[in-house]
């Protein structure tokens, strides 16, 4: 792994001197310390705006059409929209904070998002199998993944469409003279 421009020497020692295969992941997620220009403050108070409510729409179609297919789940406690809203927005909050680091530590931030996006997703499905093992009904659960899923991708969309971290001037100028 190369020096990493912006941080100290004692960084880039420590860097150095980890073990290859650890220095092999940090190369394949793009954790390089090798920042991007983070993304205005008024673009990522829109991009996180639009993932909380489009987060909210996306999980309230989902209960609708799956109360629409089947009526005998309209009553299912985890469909009742404040049972689902606190959780999606402290979801999509966390995430949002997320992405300004993201692009601080990261020459490829989007990468390193959607994999960080992916990893916590997955995490965040173990609570549906939980309670699908304890007998919960599976079209509820299914629908509660397929929530899961869309609050992923409406979030990640929104932050990174919305809110995209660019090469700095500087940096810009670096790539094209080298």
């Amino acid at each position: 792994m190369a020096r990493i421009r912006g941080v100290s020497s004692n960084v880039n020692e420590t860097i150095e001197q980890l073990p290859p295969s650890v220095r092999k992941v940090l190369t394949a997620v793009a954790l390089d310390f090798e920042p991007l220009e983070s993304p205005p403050w008024w673009r990522w108070i829109l991009a996180s705006a639009v993932a909380i409510v489009g987060s909210l729409l996306a999980d309230a179609l989902i209960v609708k059409a799956t109360t629409s297919l089947w009526p005998h789940l309209s009553d299912y406690p985890h469909f009742v929209f404040s049972d689902y809203a606190k959780l999606t927005i402290v979801g999509v909050i966390i995430a949002c904070g997320a992405w300004p680091i993201v692009t601080r530590i990261s020459s490829r931030p989007r990468w390193l998002f959607l994999l960080m996006a992916i990893v916590v997703t997955l995490v965040l499905l173990l609570p549906d199998v939980y309670i699908l093992v304890q007998g919960q009904p599976v079209k509820a659960v299914a629908a509660l993944v397929v929530m899961h899923l869309a609050i992923a991708v409406v979030t990640y969309c929104s932050l990174v469409f919305l809110a995209p971290a660019h090469a700095s001037r500087g940096r810009h100028a670096r790539v094209n003279a080298g």
